[in-house]
């Protein structure tokens, strides 16, 4: 017996319908596709019909980006993905929620302010702790969450200076090859830094506070020997650093100093069989008080939706080749045993 139609109708004023139903009606489609409901909006008013649990599902997320679009924000495709997710998740009027953690605006005007549940959960561990570790892939916005907080604590005069580095590990290429004298070498490392840096508090407040030493972008090894007092300091890429850089850099922090350490445990860049610094200080310091762990997932990529799907993808694929190479391996036990 085929489920009876079922009906719902959202109110939405004019203003927002646009921005709510996407360009050519693209958003409103994927809710459609999604949830298997006839969306039509007339006057003033969004009727869904459907199933009962498929239109109240539908009726969440659209409820959710009215909320959103009656708060000033543009509904964009990352929007109505993980409104969609929340959905199946049942945890209705989460994003509304996080759209009032307002970090800071970048030098254009726009909202900087955590978009999944991981990044509202990583913004409150950094508030509240005085070491963070961000982790997870590409795309969560581990490093420039971190550098809103820094650049906002720093405006507030929480802290007197900001702190940003990286371990100097090439990509797949060596420094030495690289034309230039140090500084020229070092730069492209640390580029990312600088343009979130730039985005955020523009460049010519940033040039004047580095002029004056009061944001120092540089690479890991610049921090051996000193002592870091009421400093915001974020290590970026922390995967590729070694366990004695790790250990070096976690003891130069001072008082009135807040940390944050990034890294995608996935992605390293060190010489095969090496020892991740960012692996060993995980264990290490587990049961540390006042030390945040923060794992953020693809759930939490908020760059274009493809990097959640390559990122999926990849994921996918690891396992796979993990659970190959484990098959294998038993096999050749097997084998070996009965000879």
């Amino acid at each position: 017996m085929a489920d009876e139609l079922y009906e719902r109708i959202i109110e939405i004023e004019a203003e927002h319908a646009g921005n709510v139903f996407g360009e050519l009606d693209r958003n409103v489609k994927k809710i459609e596709r999604t949830f298997r409901v006839t969306i039509v909006e007339r006057e003033g008013h969004i009727k869904i019909m459907g199933a009962k649990d498929a239109v109240d599902n539908a009726a969440s997320v659209l409820e959710e980006l009215v909320s959103l679009s009656r708060k000033g924000n543009e509904i964009n495709e990352q929007k109505v993905d993980y409104s969609i997710a929340l959905a199946y998740e049942h945890m209705n009027g989460a994003m509304v929620e996080m759209d009032d953690k307002l970090i800071c605006h970048t030098i254009n005007g726009k909202p900087i302010k955590p978009k999944t549940l991981g990044q509202k959960e990583y913004i409150d561990a950094i508030k509240s702790k005085m070491i963070v570790f961000g982790l997870g892939p590409a795309g969560t916005g581990k490093t420039y969450l971190a550098m809103a907080m820094a650049i906002t604590a720093f405006k507030n005069e929480e802290v007197s200076r900001i702190i940003l580095t990286r371990p100097a590990i090439e990509a797949g290429e060596k420094l030495g090859f690289l034309p230039g004298d140090l500084q020229s070498k070092v730069d492209p490392y640390l580029r990312p830094l600088y343009d979130a840096l730039y985005q955020i508090m523009g460049a010519d407040s940033f040039m004047k506070n580095m002029e004056k030493g009061l944001i120092e972008v540089a690479p890991l090894a610049y921090m051996r020997g000193r002592t870091l007092d009421n400093a915001y300091i974020i290590l970026d890429e922390a995967q590729n650093t070694t366990p004695a850089q790790m250990k070096m850099f976690l003891t130069r922090i001072g008082y009135g100093s807040k940390v944050v350490i990034t890294g995608d445990q996935t992605q390293k860049d060190l010489p095969k069989d090496a020892v991740s610094g960012l692996d060993v200080a995980i264990k290490v310091l587990k049961d540390v008080e006042e030390i945040g762990f923060c794992y953020l997932t693809a759930k939490d990529v908020v760059r274009h939706p493809l990097v959640q799907r390559i990122v999926n993808a990849y994921e996918r694929y690891e396992k796979k080749e993990a659970a190959r190479k484990e098959k294998r391996i038993k096999t050749v036990h097997t084998h070996l045993g009965r000879h």
